[in-house]
């Protein structure tokens, strides 16, 4: 895959492809850099340093503790097309509409561009509330009211509707998948500092030596089993009774034998996103509530503050259950078995129907258990490595080492097969298969 990516910058075509999408990169993180108008980003970041917003802030590259224009990013676009995702498969006149081809996947796409926009104008409202609630985060010259809830609004909507645009750019006409390569620009970007703040610590000798070669070998390590799980996946065996009928060269033979893959992580970082997306309510409660409820405030504190007991294990049982709701919805067994049946297939030693419908979803539920296993190490690993290590100044976070491996070898494959085609091409026009084809 490294081959690809360098021979990629010796192809023209995809050496422009990729500078474009740098291009609207660096424009998404000047954005993140430009603070919304009102907002106190000192007096902001001061408050929220103590891991409020949690996994959404480190998502966004730290926008979100400073309300920039992009600060909720692409977090509304991805809590949308989730939910639109869990409809497609419960609403009927969505489930029509994805079977409709191209036209229906256009549609789909623009509903789910509106609720995106819906949905950040509702958070935009939500975190524009808990901001001016507080006169220490409004800037000089600012005065809470409705005006300021307006400009803070109406500034968090276009910026998601650019990043939405960037992002949809990207994925047209660049390399890669656009919202992912976002959310990877910004948890990539907070790396510099924080790396430059543990060197330092390093330099004046308040972190020596072994502390920091355990940290980058636990970091090494982290990222080989990520790419191990990431890849992992059951292989079930499919055997056509019959043959399949299809173009030229496509259709299957009768008895020819292929498999059914499942991803050993089939959820990705979803439950983890929308556990912490959950637990954001009850600190920005407590948050609101210091000087009205004092009561509410102290109980949130003690059991429901971040890093506390409760919390963890709040999060994992939030992460397991979101995970096999998650699976449930996108690994349907009857439906796969009733596709199976139809095409002439069926699992070697399974009977098809029922059978084959239990046999699949008995493999898909071991499969989310290892899988939400997995992602609540992710989870708490940084932070017993933050207390056995002592290292606090690097945000290291399992969950955006997944991200960032899963994007990048999505994005290598992605190269890797656009070259094949370029090599395939170049074969049919330089060789003697021109004259067959003209």
């Amino acid at each position: 895959m490294l081959r690809a990516f360098r021979e990629a910058f010796q192809t023209p075509e995809l050496l422009r492809k990729i500078v474009f999408t740098l291009l609207l990169l660096a424009v998404y993180r000047l954005g993140s850099a430009i603070p919304t108008p009102g907002v106190n980003v000192a007096a902001l970041q001061n408050a929220t340093n103590n891991d409020l917003f949690g996994l959404l802030s480190f998502i966004s590259g730290g926008n979100l503790t400073q309300f920039s224009i992009f600060a909720l990013g692409v977090l509304p676009y991805i809590t949308a097309s989730i939910v639109i995702q869990l409809l497609t498969t419960t609403v009927p006149q969505l489930e029509k509409l994805s079977k409709e081809g191209e036209e229906g996947r256009k549609r789909i796409n623009q509903l789910t561009r509106y609720s995106a926009v819906g949905l950040g104008a509702f958070q935009a409202l939500f975190f524009s509330l808990f901001i001016t609630s507080n006169p220490n985060f409004i800037a000089v010259g600012w005065t809470p009211g409705l005006f300021t809830v307006l400009v803070m609004v109406l500034t968090q909507i276009a910026g998601v509707a650019l990043t939405m645009w960037i992002g949809e750019r990207i994925t047209d006409v660049g390399i890669g998948n656009g919202i992912s390569l976002i959310i990877v620009a910004g948890i990539i970007g907070v790396y510099p500092s924080e790396i430059a703040a543990t060197a330092q610590l390093f330099r004046t000798g308040q972190l020596t030596l072994l502390p920091l070669l355990a940290f980058i070998g636990i970091i090494v390590l982290t990222i080989v089993g990520i790419v191990y799980i990431y890849q992992a996946e059951r292989r079930v065996p499919i055997t056509y009774a019959r043959a399949r009928g299809g173009a030229a060269g496509t259709g299957r033979r009768a008895g020819q034998a292929t498999w059914l893959p499942i991803k050993v992580n089939q959820a990705g970082v979803i439950p983890v996103i929308f556990s912490s997306a959950m637990l954001i309510i009850p600190n920005l409660i407590a948050s609101a509530s210091a000087e009205r409820a004092p009561q509410v405030n102290e109980f949130i504190r003690t059991y429901l503050a971040f890093g506390t007991p409760w919390y963890l294990v709040l999060e994992a049982m939030l992460i397991f259950g979101f995970t096999f709701l998650y699976n449930s919805v996108q690994f349907d067994p009857k439906r796969i078995s009733e596709q199976l049946r139809e095409s002439g297939a069926f699992i070697p030693g399974v009977r098809p129907g029922t059978p084959t419908s239990q046999f699949l979803g008995n493999i898909s539920s071991r499969l989310s258990l290892w899988g939400a296993i997995f992602l609540v190490i992710l989870t708490l690993l940084p932070q017993l490595v933050q207390s056995l290590t002592g290292i606090t100044t690097f945000r290291f976070s399992g969950t955006g080492l997944l991200i960032i491996a899963g994007v990048a070898l999505e994005t290598l494959k992605q190269l890797e097969a656009q070259l094949t085609v370029r090599r395939y091409d170049g074969f049919i026009r330089k060789g003697r298969l021109r004259d067959r084809v003209n």
